[in-house]
């Protein structure tokens, strides 16, 4: 394997940060999977690592657990190897394709993961904080796909973890659970854990995280708050009741670089949204219910992951 040398103010870095990575690569034939990412987080923080498929999102998650090993680069995860963090029982894993064991009731499960672990939760603490304490004597084959996804994660929680890593946890759960998972995890980050999770729900990442990482063809284009996300897209988004208006009208204004039109109504993003207005106004002075907003998550994530092909 080959490896990069890192400075001591980069080991400084990584023995204060709850994970670090340092020019990480892992290639998969002429596919670049991981194309030299550099991340740091922080103990505390939420990160929502997004990305299209294919952008290297579960790759990076691997490296981070030591499912593989790079290429090129370094881990480290509370200043330890991946294999050793995750020895100590620093850190837990909620993968969407983690195996349940059909035979075995879920009380059996996690009571079985937690003996594996020095210093572990209670049990039925874990059984709690997952909200499946009502499913602790129901085998695993009898289990829908959402109480699965919360049972993996009553398991990654029983090692009581510093670092959670989740991918895309809520996959097949439903409105309600969803959002009875996200209630049990703010109590979880609210004790100063870490949180790492890869999601396709962008209102998760929305709502719940404190930082956004956004991958594209094996490398990190955006990391910041949500706020700062939209501002890397740039641009606003106009929508307003215009009668009369046609598709070439509104391709013709000023800064519009997207627009959709429904009737009367339209939906445009601009680089420059008070020309954009002030020509629309001009044109078409009964225009009315006029709404400026920034762009959202969803649109900075179209707009900063619209190339990815064209750069593999």
């Amino acid at each position: 394997m080959n490896a990069i040398e890192i400075s001591p103010r980069d080991d400084a870095v990584a023995a204060g940060a709850a994970v670090h990575l340092s020019g990480l690569r892992k290639h998969y034939g002429d596919v670049h999977a991981v194309d030299g990412v550099d991340l740091t987080i922080a103990p505390g923080e939420v990160v929502a690592l997004l990305g299209p498929n294919g952008a290297g999102k579960s790759t990076t998650v691997d490296l981070i657990l030591g499912l593989t090993r790079p290429d090129a680069g370094r881990v480290s995860v509370f200043g330890k190897a991946p294999s050793d963090a995750i020895a100590h029982g620093t850190v837990g894993a909620m993968l969407q394709g983690g195996a349940l064991l059909d035979d075995a009731t879920v009380g059996e499960m996690v009571a079985m993961v937690a003996s594996l672990h020095r210093k572990p939760m209670p049990v039925a603490e874990a059984l709690r904080r997952a909200g499946v304490e009502e499913l602790a004597g129901r085998r695993g084959n009898k289990l829908s796909g959402g109480q699965k996804q919360r049972v993996r994660f009553a398991v990654a929680l029983v090692s009581d973890p510093d670092l959670l890593l989740l991918d895309e946890p809520t996959a097949a759960m439903d409105v309600g659970s969803r959002r009875e998972f996200w209630h049990s995890m703010q109590a979880f980050t609210s004790t100063g854990r870490t949180v790492l999770f890869a999601t396709h729900y962008l209102e998760e990442a929305e709502e719940f995280a404190d930082r956004v990482v956004l991958m594209r063809a094996g490398r990190i284009v955006a990391d910041g708050s949500v706020a700062q996300v939209r501002a890397l897209a740039g641009g606003r988004t106009l929508r307003a009741v215009v009668p009369g208006i046609t598709e070439a009208a509104v391709a013709d204004l000023p800064g519009v670089t997207e627009y959709q039109i429904r009737g009367a109504q339209i939906a445009v993003s601009s680089s420059d949204s008070d020309k954009t207005l002030r020509a629309l106004l001009e044109a078409f002075p009964t225009a009315h219910d006029i709404e400026i907003a920034a762009i959202g998550l969803e649109g900075a994530f179209l707009s900063l992951t619209a190339d990815e092909e064209s750069e593999r």
